[in-house]
């Protein structure tokens, strides 16, 4: 099947087409008719499917052949959790809908918004935003949802993990009971489910992979390591001259900063990417990362949201997910629009039974790499009050933090020193 098989109209079509879309993907396939027929929508797909195009076209194609155009209000909503993403949404939107003359604007947090309000002013048919910055702008008076036809709740497993839930229900509680709602997301947990049950009427269902799977053409391993050696074992790794881009996962903010000094002190350039990062430094990093400036990016998992990387090689877990669903949307921004990726885990003993959990979820085992120079020795969990020994190989000439007292070093051959 080809996009114009669709019944799209010749503006889209041409605008994709510049895009070098040709053959829809199955969540496209499948969700654009339903989506143009008026129908509400629940859908669950990979992270890196296409999930945005395939509500984005048909809403644009509606929006298009509406004769109200010239009244310049909010028509259609999309709600996203993250600044990230929002901002990948409008850029979509605008490349497909750039025969349209139909105009798409963002709103975020984080940023002062006086020009978001000026953007209302004047009057916008499409806004993209996150729940809790467009929720302050309407109970200022500065944005009305009375004229939403299309609803979009998109990664709406995220806005659930983030308590996002309660501002989306405020949100939409502002919008006319009359629209079409679409209901996105990468993975279908219960909760997912249950919510659902509030937005949408009657909904098509489209399961395009089983719940949380994650994408075949992935190459996933899983190195076991003693959590003091993530940083000799992670240089090791970055050495591999195929490594093109990385993105590599932390837990925290603090963690992703803490990396990114120890990797510049081994003269490896990278940037972090997190909640507490300027708009500003977000953007530069992101951009230096996508046109190929720099190639390593640290990020969290939730700032990690909206980046789309087509060429992105390779996903690092520095420290694995405590949440198993997260681990899908990780490695899933890797091997995108069915291309191959690789994602590479670095799990010490007490993230063992996040493994687990991984593999529960994905009905999958990772493939794990037992010959390498920094195998795992502590075999028990440690105490908080008695820290992990520190292992690290004679070979190594890794720059670090300088260690406690209370911490010591050994050789590959255990002798203490």
């Amino acid at each position: 099947m080809k996009f114009k098989d669709l019944n799209i109209i010749e503006p889209i079509l041409k605008a994709i087409e510049v895009k070098g879309y040709v053959t829809p993907t199955p969540i496209q396939e499948q969700a654009i008719t339903p989506i143009l027929n008026g129908n509400d929508l629940l859908a669950c797909a990979q992270t890196g499917t296409g999930k945005t195009a395939a509500f984005a076209i048909p809403i644009l194609q509606k929006l298009y052949n509406d004769n109200k155009l010239s009244e310049k209000k909010i028509k259609a909503l999309i709600l996203t959790p993250t600044r990230e993403l929002a901002l990948q949404i409008r850029d979509n939107f605008r490349e497909y809908g750039a025969n349209t003359n139909l105009k798409c604007s963002v709103i975020f947090g984080g940023v002062n918004q006086n020009s978001q309000i000026e953007v209302l002013k004047k009057g916008v048919d499409i806004l993209v935003a996150t729940p809790g910055r467009l929720l302050d702008l309407i109970n200022q008076k500065h944005a009305k949802l009375n004229d939403v036809d299309y609803l979009v709740l998109d990664e709406a497993d995220k806005m659930l993990d983030m308590g996002f839930i309660h501002d989306v229900k405020r949100v939409v509680s502002h919008v006319k009971e009359k629209h079409q709602t679409l209901f996105f997301s990468a993975t279908m947990p219960e909760e997912i489910e249950k919510l659902s049950q509030y937005f949408l009427r009657k909904p098509k269902k489209i399961v395009v992979t089983p719940a949380s799977s994650t994408v075949e053409k992935i190459e996933q391993t899983l190195y076991y390591v003693d959590k003091p050696n993530k940083i000799p074992l992670l240089l090791e790794i970055l050495k591999d001259k195929s490594i093109e881009s990385v993105l590599i996962f932390t837990r925290t903010k603090h963690g992703a900063n803490k990396l990114v000094k120890v990797l510049e002190s081994n003269n490896i350039k990278s940037a972090a990417i997190h909640g507490n990062k300027s708009q500003g430094a977000r953007e530069l990093a992101l951009k230096s990362f996508k046109t190929g400036v720099l190639k390593i990016l640290v990020a969290t998992d939730i700032a990690a949201r909206g980046i789309d990387v087509n060429n992105l090689s390779h996903v690092i877990n520095y420290e694995i997910p405590n949440i198993p669903e997260t681990y899908v949307h990780r490695i899933g921004r890797t091997g995108r629009a069915g291309k191959t990726g690789i994602a590479i885990s670095l799990s010490d003993f007490n993230e063992k039974p996040y493994v687990k959990s991984i593999e529960k979820l994905t009905h999958q085992q990772l493939k794990i790499i037992h010959n390498h120079d920094y195998p795992m020795v502590i075999n028990s969990i440690t105490p908080d009050k008695q820290p992990a020994k520190r292992f690290i190989s004679n070979k190594s000439t890794i720059k670090t933090e300088k260690p406690s007292k209370n911490k010591y070093y050994r050789n590959k051959k255990n002798k203490e020193y």
